[in-house]
């Protein structure tokens, strides 16, 4: 029988970082791999939608070494001196609820926190959290965090 796979996105928030430490959690009962996910996108575009000046000199190189920092402090703050033995990271560029769809369409289980960063506070249910409930080719659980 095939080792399960359970994917976790973070992006850092509180949301994400109750997300990991219950699929955390879960890969001990189930005694599976977990897969940390983080999806950033090039701000140009969402930059100047606002009204903001793009940011100069920005390559996406810098921003997936700053995904990966995010992806390092989550995992650190969360799990601590305690980690889990099957755990890996990953960083990808491309719209965070596509990219988790994606990387967890032969995984076991899709974890992802109810309301991350550029959520707008009162939601119920963020964007990525809908989106990848609605399009997961597995069971996606649904963690909230702490109160805003």
């Amino acid at each position: 029988m095939a080792e399960e796979r359970i994917v976790v996105g973070v992006d850092g928030s509180e949301s994400s970082k109750a997300a990991l430490g219950w699929a955390l959690r879960e890969a001990e009962l189930r005694n599976a791999s977990v897969e940390v996910v983080h999806a950033f996108r090039f701000p140009s575009v969402g930059l100047a939608a606002l009204g903001t000046a793009a940011m100069p000199g920005i390559t996406v190189n810098d921003l997936e070494k700053e995904a990966d920092e995010v992806v390092r402090e989550t995992v650190d703050e969360v799990a601590g001196d305690r980690l889990h033995p099957r755990l890996t990271t990953s960083v990808h560029m491309g719209h965070p609820a596509a990219v988790l769809v994606e990387v967890a369409e032969h995984a076991d289980l899709l974890v992802v926190g109810s309301r991350g960063h550029g959520g707008f506070t009162g939601m119920v249910l963020g964007s990525v959290s809908t989106n990848v409930m609605h399009h997961a080719r597995c069971p996606v659980v649904i963690v909230h965090g702490p109160p805003a």
